[in-house]
């Protein structure tokens, strides 16, 4: 009966002293990780460069929207609602370019951008042409590429119109069908 107390006393210190270990285990883990999430935010906050996009967003203001979008064909004084330009390509089969279709259109909530788009669309326009045409057929397969070319146009558009009217104006600007070949 004493032998049975004994080891009854035994286990429960053993028990003990393992609840207590892993009870120690769990609070280190904890501290570790809480000081570890610290230094990540400081270094995140007081010490990681700033990434170009917010740099980008700090420097631009950005403009409220004050009503209903307003959708602005681009297209020439000819009244072509479209571009169509030849596109570069490292790997030319025998007399076979390759071209680019798009419709293009901007987004404006100021019905002042709207009018300054329309009286400005040949610089527009001839910006766009020659953006388009220095393409390279292989990267516009590409969902990026395609992106790319994308936020080219409406940094072009927005570039237009700070030099026409002194504020951006466009909110972006949409390819409603773009076709190659």
């Amino acid at each position: 009966m004493a032998d049975d107390q004994n080891t009854e006393a035994e286990n429960g210190e053993e028990g003990g002293k393992k609840k207590s270990k892993l009870k120690l285990i769990i609070i280190a883990v904890v501290a570790l990780l809480v000081l570890g999430g610290g230094g990540a935010a400081a270094y995140f906050f007081f010490l990681a460069e700033p990434s170009e996009e917010v740099a980008e967003e700090k420097q631009e203001p950005v403009e409220e929207p004050r009503g209903p979008a307003i959708y602005v064909k681009v297209r020439s004084m000819e009244g072509r609602p479209m571009f169509v330009v030849p596109l570069r390509s490292a790997n030319k089969k025998a007399g076979r370019g390759h071209y680019m279709q798009a419709y293009v259109e901007a987004k404006t909530r100021n019905p002042d951008v709207e009018a300054a788009l329309k009286l400005h669309m040949p610089v527009v326009v001839s910006r766009l042409n020659k953006m388009f045409s220095s393409q390279e057929f292989e990267v516009l397969q590409t969902t990026a590429g395609r992106n790319q070319l994308r936020q080219n146009a409406i940094d072009e558009v927005r570039e237009v119109m700070m030099e026409k009217i002194g504020r951006p104006g466009v909110e972006t600007v949409l390819f409603t069908n773009f076709v190659m070949q």
